[in-house]
């Protein structure tokens, strides 16, 4: 049975609670966010790295405020109010953070030109490789189906992995590549759960990596708990899920 919109935990939980709290009171950055929301994580991980004075706000995803709706028309999460200005899309939030805050470091991007390329194309292929792969299982009915989603999975991540220079995606560094990928990481216990994925089968070097990146300070100020998660994730599970992401996905379409 699937849980009724209203019964959908309203605010985050476990880690996050504390980090919401420290960030109530009005900032010139207001940053419009859905605790369950992977996308989501990826610019409030981006926020806390860096230091940045923001104002959390939390978004009803079933009852949009008409203020958010005209910040953000396509009524999506994550979105951010700045000196009365609006943005949104997640990795397009993570890089003008770096722009509109250079003295707030670290930089999530290398200053180096070509490593800063470098980087983008792996963000790149974390959005058209390892993304829709990874919903494609969560929705997936058919045994032949999980199955075929579940090797495109640990293809993708072979293909990364074999590029981690360690610990992080670029060495030492903590970047906007574990940014992107890292709030999946840290949800795939659904897909150990439900849908026989394991760390260990893509590789030991990726679960290493894996391991080691998910355990970021950032990553684990920002995570809810599991359980609250699970309510989310149970609707994709049935693909029964309503969001953007899903209703792409059930299209064939990329996820917008």
């Amino acid at each position: 049975m699937s849980i009724p919109d209203e019964q959908i935990f309203p605010h985050a939980t476990g880690n996050a609670v504390s980090t919401v709290e420290a960030h109530k009171d009005p900032q010139e950055l207001v940053f419009y966010a859905g605790w369950f929301c992977p996308f989501v994580q990826r610019t409030w991980i981006t926020l806390e790295e860096k230091g940045i004075p923001y104002q959390y706000k939390e978004v009803n995803p079933y009852k949009k405020e008409k203020h958010f709706l005209d910040i953000n028309p396509k009524g999506l999460v994550p979105a951010v109010e700045y000196h009365g200005k609006a943005l949104y899309e997640s990795l397009v939030l993570c890089e003008f953070l770096d722009d509109a805050y250079p003295d707030h470091k670290p930089n999530i991007l290398p200053s180096d030109a070509y490593t800063k390329a470098y980087a983008r194309i792996w963000i790149d292929f974390i959005g058209k490789s390892f993304v829709p792969a990874f919903f494609r299982l969560l929705q997936a009915q058919e045994a032949d189906k999980q199955d075929a989603a579940r090797t495109e999975i640990y293809e993708a991540l072979h293909k990364f992995v074999a590029q981690v220079k360690g610990p992080y995606f670029l060495g030492e560094e903590f970047s906007l590549i574990d940014v992107a990928i890292v709030p999946f990481i840290t949800r795939d216990y659904i897909l150990a759960e439900h849908r026989a994925y394991n760390r260990q089968a893509v590789s030991a070097d990726w679960k290493r990596y894996a391991d080691y990146v998910e355990q970021r300070e950032s990553v684990v100020k920002t995570k809810s708990e599991k359980d609250k998660y699970e309510q989310i994730y149970g609707r994709y599970l049935k693909d029964e899920a309503q969001s953007e992401a899903a209703k792409a996905i059930r299209a064939g379409r990329a996820i917008p």
